[in-house]
């Protein structure tokens, strides 16, 4: 153990230097939040999708498609239905990602160069409807803060997770303080610059490693024959003649539905809007469906090899899935792999840190992103409209507190050793798709949509988004999917009904369409 924790100490180590030498480069909140607007293409494409996937795809997806669980009282079950929600959601957020990169990174960045350098989505949504009462842009940073601070939650107890698997005697709390205090630390310092640099080394760690384990477990497991063995033989010894699952209409849609979330992810559309030229969006397009197909893939087969292989190497009496740590599964698949018997005593523990890395990639890419978002809702869109005439580093320095308030009420959320990273993202991120990702298409395609129509369509699917399961909670349907579709008609609806846009407002939308930029 001791090796695997100065592997990953040397590795959180080069994090935080970057996060130093980025501290340097930011003179400004706009360099803070939104780093210049000096993406590359590898930049920019890693970032977003690292940032995207988080501690979810090596923790929450693939504990969502193990075949088989021992329960709590020691019972034995095994089913596909986690499998086919897996696979369902994957299929919608290749596709999400997709539509995302092809028709919104391009105009977005346009956009928001063009209304007056906007730096952050609510700032946008003001200057795209031309609102000088600032309420949409206000109520815009109130459901980022609300819906960040929760997402930053799921990282915080993914990374709490990881942290106890790593050291066994300590308690849930402190694994989740250790987490978070090396994510805050260089996001705190580093700002936008220092979350797109360490995005790119971890985006690549998390590829190349999703990429070994399931290959590394099928080969060992005998290809596709083993593998079929070993499952055939868990249904067997549970009196069944196979394992079963079925895939239902709302699971289908439901899980399909993860896709139009990305419409509306501020943390993702953040790297498009700092993508340095528009003309690099297609090239960066390309290697993020690449990653992102490859690694969900990849993910979702650890999760249902996991069954097999620790079954026919470690026996019943060791398997760890147990219905309350199956999101661990990433984690004792990597330690069961590469041991120190396989490797030797230096090599075998070195790469299972360098694995674990992965992990706590996952989860810093995605929080550090997010609080960073979060941080910019409140300096740039809520305090700067509460303080006038203050010097652009006093709201970088806001940023930085805010991120750690932030932190501290994302911990106490998180602060329950059976918190599901899944399920939490999965409300964080109906949140979002429903409240701006409707607004956002509508902001970049019709330039018809009215202030009006912009205010209801965000705030009926952020409230629905919120409330759902409260109203329904015997409903199937994913709370993003009525968000969406009500918040996009609500948009149309109002628009149509009041007053056209001002002449002013369609020359500048015209304006952002023909700029080369």
């Amino acid at each position: 153990m001791f090796l695997e924790i100065i592997t990953m100490g040397a590795y959180l180590l080069a994090m935080l230097i970057i996060g130093i030498v980025c501290f340097r480069g930011n003179k400004s909140n706009a360099d803070y939040v939104l780093g210049g607007r000096k993406l590359g293409v590898w930049q920019a494409a890693m970032s977003a999708q690292a940032s995207d996937m988080s501690g979810w795809l090596l923790m929450g997806l693939p504990g969502l498609a193990v075949i088989y669980f021992i329960t709590k009282d020691g019972a034995a079950t095994a089913s596909y239905n986690g499998l086919l929600e897996a696979i369902w959601t994957a299929v919608g957020l290749a596709i999400g990602t997709y539509l995302n990169w092809l028709i919104v990174a391009k105009r977005l960045r346009k956009f928001t160069q063009v209304y007056d350098d906007s730096i952050t989505l609510p700032e946008f949504f003001e200057k795209r409807f031309d609102d000088k009462s600032g309420i949409i842009r206000f109520i815009a940073a109130v459901f980022i803060l609300i819906f960040f601070t929760v997402y930053s939650a799921a990282q915080f107890a993914a990374g709490a997770k990881l942290f106890r698997v790593l050291f066994p005697n300590i308690d849930y709390t402190a694994a989740l303080l250790i987490g978070a205090v090396i994510i805050v630390s260089y996001t705190f310092l580093g700002g936008f610059s220092a979350v797109c640099k360490t995005d790119l080394v971890q985006g690549i760690l998390m590829f190349i490693v999703l990429l070994i384990v399931p290959i590394v477990a099928f080969s060992k497991l005998g290809g596709g024959a083993g593998t079929s063995s070993t499952v055939n033989e868990i249904a067997s010894s549970l009196g069944e003649s196979s394992i079963k699952g079925t895939a239902t209409f709302a699971l289908i849609t439901s899980s399909l539905a993860w896709g139009l979330g990305y419409f509306g992810q501020p943390h993702i559309l953040a790297r498009f809007m700092g993508i340095r030229d528009s003309k690099e969006v297609r090239p960066a397009r390309i290697i993020a469906m690449i990653w992102v197909i490859i690694t969900l893939a990849c993910a979702i087969l650890v999760g249902y090899l996991a069954a097999p292989y620790l079954l026919k190497f470690k026996g019943v009496t060791e398997m760890p899935i147990e219905a309350g740590n199956a999101e661990n599964i990433f984690i004792y698949m990597t330690q069961s792999i590469f041991t120190k018997e396989a490797l030797g005593a230096i090599a075998g523990p070195i790469i299972i840190g360098l694995f674990l890395c992965a992990v706590l990639a996952a989860i810093m890419s995605t929080a550090d992103s997010q609080l960073l978002v979060a941080s910019s809702a409140f300096s740039q869109d809520i305090f700067t409209k509460i303080t006038k005439d203050k010097k652009d580093s006093f709201y970088m320095w806001v940023s930085r507190i805010t991120v750690v308030i932030i932190s501290l009420i994302a911990i106490l959320i998180a602060n329950d050793p059976g918190s599901s990273v899944f399920r939490i993202v999965q409300d964080a991120w109906a949140g979002f798709g429903a409240a701006f990702g409707p607004l956002v298409l509508f902001s970049i395609f019709w330039k018809r949509t009215t202030k009006a129509g912009a205010l209801s369509g965000m705030v009926s699917g952020g409230l629905i988004a919120l409330f759902w399961k409260t109203v329904f909670p015997t409903s199937n349907i994913y709370c993003l999917l009525p968000g969406f579709i009500v918040s996009a008609i609500l948009i149309v609806v109002v628009s149509l009904l009041t007053k056209k846009p001002s002449k002013d407002i369609e020359d500048k939308f015209d304006k952002a369409l023909k700029a080369d930029i």
